[in-house]
């Protein structure tokens, strides 16, 4: 199984918000800002974080998909 994170990004289009100033509101280093935009897992704590920034749950910013 694989992450994506497409609506994560759209999400951040639809609040006007950059990357970069997500990654410094949810305290993320840039090497995990990078992991998400290669759709990588990161940590649990890092999701909460966003989930907080930007007031949502994990439905709303990542969607898991089977592998073939």
């Amino acid at each position: 199984m694989a992450v994506s994170y497409n609506k994560l990004w759209k999400l951040l289009i639809d609040k006007d918000m950059t990357k970069t100033e997500l990654r410094l509101k949810a305290d993320m280093s840039s090497s995990t800002l990078a992991k998400l935009g290669k759709n990588e897992t990161v940590s649990m704590d890092v999701m909460l974080r966003i989930c907080d920034v930007l007031n949502c749950n994990f439905e709303d910013i990542i969607d898991i998909v089977k592998e073939n």
